[in-house]
């Protein structure tokens, strides 16, 4: 039983879990934490209705070990926390990308560090969330800046997920997570939902982790299916063997997990556009900071000032070109974060000195005022 198609009053925890029922979740475990807890809730009501599996965990260690258990299992399988909680969940990450599991973990940030603000906003976790796993890996990771995206993104998430045989993080905060909007569920037959591919060879012919020639990712069976399957935490080959000191294979692998989604990023990469048409300042936001960013954007138009917007809906893999162009076309980029300044280090690294870039932090658990924002733009046209 999914919701109507039409359009629903939601709250953003509860949007992104009628999103990840459509793409197809019948497997949840997590363990409450603010602001994510709404997420468990629903979820603790809904998988019953759809056929699924709904299982509190006794903490967030064994919530991510058992999503991947069931991913394996043959379902697809999400857990939602917060800050501290992923903090807890990176072993399990490092875990799932080495045996190529695709898993959705959604983080709604909160302030940190450590246990932090617990009801507060905040974009702390957009390092942690490409690099808070030990050994060379690539992510995918979304920023939704409403609940309407964290309908849509929650479905993406899972598509991409299964594509790439690779955990997915959904990187709201704590303001995307509880507004409460309006939310468009198209037909479902509209919908696209991504399957997950099995091989098509017979069990004897089946090698785990070599993909098909031209491809990147191997064809994945479930537990029950027929297949050798190995799941191996410690560096394997294509077969899911141990491979001690052959650092030709190890090699071989680990640029197989990063390449698969780094080489792919022209079709991973998700953003938006406001007003670049003739923009002279651009603002590179993400989350719930590039909904303010707008404000400001309009504002400085009102007042003469050719700025535009560019909203980041994929953070991981960083989207270079996007970037590059962009600081082709203005003569500066400003970069609000409600961090002390993470995603405009990227942004001035992709940029190549072709335009100014400026940083505009905000801290403490309060979103930028439009002001703010618009003092940027403005400093950046003097």
């Amino acid at each position: 039983m999914y919701v109507e198609p039409g359009t629903h009053l939601m709250q953003g925890d509860e949007a992104i879990v009628e999103g990840a029922l459509i793409a197809g979740c019948r497997f949840f475990a997590g363990y409450p934490i603010t602001p994510a807890t709404e997420i468990a809730e629903r979820m603790s009501r809904r998988m019953p209705q759809v056929g699924g599996v709904f299982m509190q965990m006794e903490d967030e260690l064994a919530s991510i070990m058992a999503i991947i258990g069931a991913s394996w299992a043959g379902r697809k399988s999400m857990t939602a926390t917060s800050g501290p909680g992923y903090s807890l969940m990176q072993e399990g990450l490092g875990y799932a990308i080495i045996t190529e599991t695709p898993i959705v973990i959604v983080d709604v940030q909160r302030g940190g560090p450590s246990t932090g603000l617990v009801t507060l906003p905040s974009q702390g976790d957009v390092m942690q969330a490409r690099w808070g796993s030990h050994g060379d890996y690539a992510t995918i990771a979304l920023a939704p800046s409403s609940a309407q995206d964290m309908f849509d993104l929650a479905i993406k998430a899972f598509n991409l997920a299964e594509t790439y045989r690779n955990p997915v993080i959904i990187l709201a905060d704590e303001v995307i997570a509880h507004v409460r909007e309006p939310v468009k569920v198209p037909q479902y037959e509209d919908i696209e939902i991504v399957e997950r591919r099995k091989p098509n060879v017979p069990p004897e012919e089946y090698i785990p982790y070599l993909p098909e020639p031209g491809e990147w990712v191997a064809p994945m069976p479930a537990f029950g299916d027929g297949y050798n399957v190995l799941v191996e935490s410690v560096m394997h080959d294509e077969f899911g063997h141990r491979i001690g000191t052959d650092h030709a294979a190890a090699e071989r692998t680990i640029k197989r997990i990063y390449y698969k989604i780094e080489k792919n990023v022209d079709k991973i990469a998700m953003y938006e556009k406001r007003y670049m048409e003739d923009a002279e300042v651009a603002v590179v936001a993400y989350g719930s900071t590039a909904r303010t960013a707008l404000r400001a954007v309009r504002e400085a138009r009102n007042q003469g000032i050719k700025a535009g917007l560019v909203r980041l809906i994929t953070l991981w893999p960083f989207y270079d070109r996007l970037i590059e162009e962009t600081a082709n076309q203005v003569k500066a980029i400003v970069v609000p974060e409600m961090n002390m300044g993470k995603i405009v280090r990227e942004v001035d690294r992709a940029s190549k000195g072709q335009a100014k870039v400026i940083s505009v932090p905000k801290v403490g658990g309060v979103l930028h005022h439009p002001d703010e924002i618009l003092a940027a733009i403005k400093s950046a046209v003097r």
